[in-house]
C-alpha cells in the first residue's frame, strides 16, 4: 500500500471523526440511561466499529482516483486518467526544444506521448503541423539558438518551457535533445521549465481549464537523478506552479492527469503537504 497505516494524515482524519462521534456520544448519554450490564458490550462494540472506521479510512486513502488541492487560492486537481480523454479547455503535450515531428522511431517514438499526439491528430498530414509551428507568432520571441549542423529533425531550438498553441493542445518545448536525438534534462533545466512552463501557460489560458501530464515522466534521462520517481516529478510540478504565483480564477483550474497505470506508483494524500497554509 502507498499510504502506510499509521500515517499522520489517516490519523488526523480518524481524530477528527473520533471527536465527532465522542461530541454525540456526550450528548445522547446526559439523556439515556445505560444498563451497568451493557456497559462492557456497547463499549466493545463501539472499539470494533472505531477500528473498522480507521481501516476504511486507511483503505480509502488508498483506492482514491483523485485528489484537490488549493495552491494559492487556484485549485489543481490530481487525478489518474488519460490526457488525450480529459474533460478539459486545453491539454499540454511534452515536445522537445524543436518542436520535431517527425516521428521515425529515431527522433520521435511513436509510443511517447507527443508521438501519439502526432499520429492521433496529424496521421499523413505532418506538413500541417509543421506549418502552424512555423507560423505562430511567438515563438520567435522564445528562439534559443540555431543548431545548423543537426542532419534529423529541425534546426531551432526554443527555451524549455515554450508553449505553442494548436487549436486545444499546448505543445510544450520540455526536453533537450543529444546529437544522437535521446532525450535529457538536468534538474535546473527541469525546474526552470516547469515555471516558464507556468508563465507561458498564464499568457495563453485566458479562464480556461488546462490539464497536464506529469511532464518529464517518459525521460529516462535525467542527468544526476537517474532514479527520480513519479512521485517526485509530481510534486516538483505542483511545487512550481506554488512558487510562480500564478493565479487561476475559478472556475477555470489546474488539471494534472497522471496516466491511470501508475495507479500504484503515486501516493495523493501526501501531495496535500503542498497546500498553501491559510
Amino acid at each position: 500500500m502507498k499510504v502506510t497505516f499509521f500515517n499522520k494524515k489517516i490519523l488526523h482524519t480518524f481524530y477528527g471523526f473520533l471527536s465527532v462521534i465522542s461530541v454525540i456520544t456526550s450528548i445522547v448519554f446526559l439523556f439515556v440511561q445505560i444498563d451497568p450490564k451493557s456497559k462492557a458490550v456497547i463499549g466493545g462494540g463501539a472499539l470494533v466499529l472505531l477500528v473498522l472506521a480507521y481501516i476504511g479510512i486507511w483503505i480509502h486513502a488508498n483506492m482514491r482516483r483523485s485528489i484537490k488541492l488549493t495552491i494559492n487560492t487556484s485549485e489543481i486537481e490530481v487525478k489518474f486518467g488519460d490526457i488525450f480523454t480529459e474533460e478539459a479547455d486545453l491539454r499540454a503535450i511534452a515536445f522537445n526544444e524543436y518542436f520535431d515531428t517527425l516521428v521515425d522511431e529515431k527522433v520521435i517514438s511513436s509510443s511517447s506521448l507527443n508521438g501519439i499526439y502526432i499520429k492521433k491528430f496529424y496521421q499523413g498530414n505532418v506538413a500541417a503541423l509543421d506549418n502552424i509551428i512555423s507560423s505562430d507568432t511567438h515563438l520567435p520571441e522564445m528562439i534559443a539558438s540555431e543548431n545548423v549542423g543537426r542532419t534529423a529533425g529541425k534546426k531551432t531550438k526554443y527555451r524549455l518551457g515554450t508553449i505553442c498553441t494548436v487549436d486545444d493542445y499546448l505543445l510544450t518545448a520540455f526536453s533537450r535533445f543529444d546529437d544522437n536525438n535521446k532525450a535529457y534534462l538536468e534538474m535546473n533545466d527541469y525546474i526552470n521549465c516547469l515555471l516558464n512552463f507556468w508563465n507561458e501557460a498564464d499568457r495563453v489560458y485566458a479562464g480556461r481549464t488546462i490539464a497536464l501530464p506529469v511532464l518529464g515522466s517518459g525521460i529516462t534521462r535525467f542527468r544526476g537523478y537517474e532514479n527520480i520517481l513519479d512521485q517526485e516529478l509530481l510534486e516538483l510540478i505542483i511545487w512550481t506552479f506554488k512558487v510562480s504565483r500564478i493565479k487561476f480564477a475559478y472556475p477555470s483550474k489546474v488539471k494534472i492527469v497522471v496516466w491511470q497505470k501508475k495507479h500504484e506508483k503515486i501516493n495523493l494524500l501526501a501531495l496535500k503537504d503542498l497546500e498553501t497554509r491559510k
